[in-house]
């Protein structure tokens, strides 16, 4: 998964190829079908991620956050346990796994960011003329460039996948639309940001996403990430 690869490069490894993204959202899975937009203080939600934990905590103060681990199988029968209220995963997991049945909603990225390359596959092998022969037909290219532009954004924002930072790349033809979000640990503060840019300035778009939210104020919040 991409989202789980670190953005520094690995000396005598590439990534090769982006095949076609699978859906990019958060699913919501709600015990009873409780809606998203239902949600009040004192409920409890699981996830493990701090970037749904603090979009959370912004949304909705009040909340009990309960962090959970494991695989989807793991997730999904703590949940049947009766152990909380809802549930955040990614659609992509589920989506594979055939299990889309147990979506309650699917959170829209005009107000909920997922994961910079949350949907993305990628492909990695050696630096080398056989590798590339064999990998780069794998390669999607509306979701190499949507890559380029969240990887760029992320990387600028010297960030990990542990980190309240989300970010979205909608490709349109020769048109890339993305958004990205980096927010405080306790959810208190999120900046948000947009860029229209063409597929060929994609990772600049994402660099110049990222610098614009640190100069705004967003050197604040990264601060206070390195001290949680």
């Amino acid at each position: 998964s991409l989202k789980d690869l670190p953005t520094a490069p690995v000396p005598g490894l590439r990534l090769w190829a982006y095949p076609k993204r699978e859906d990019p959202r958060d699913a919501w899975i709600g015990k009873d079908g409780l809606g998203f937009k239902d949600l009040r203080a004192g409920h409890r939600v699981a996830t493990g991620a701090l970037r749904r934990e603090a979009q959370l905590r912004h949304a909705v103060p009040g909340l009990q956050i309960l962090p959970i681990r494991g695989n989807v199988d793991t997730r999904l029968a703590k949940f049947d346990a009766g152990e909380f209220d809802g549930l955040l995963l990614a659609a992509a997991g589920l989506r594979r796994l055939g299990l889309e049945n147990r979506v309650t909603e699917y959170l829209e990225p005009t107000q909920w960011l997922p994961a910079p390359g949350q949907g993305i596959l990628a492909v990695e092998g050696p630096d080398d003329p056989g590798t590339r022969e064999l990998l780069s037909p794998l390669n999607h290219a509306p979701s190499r460039s949507a890559a380029m532009a969240e990887r760029a954004f992320l990387a600028t924002l010297e960030a990990g996948c542990h980190v309240p930072v989300g970010a979205l790349a909608l490709v349109d033809g020769e048109r890339l639309h993305l958004r990205g979000l980096m927010a405080s640990v306790d959810g208190a503060r999120v900046m948000r940001g947009e860029a229209q840019t063409t597929i060929a300035a994609a990772s600049k778009a994402g660099q110049s996403l990222a610098e614009r939210l640190l100069h705004d104020g967003g050197e604040a919040l990264r601060a206070g990430w390195n001290r949680a």
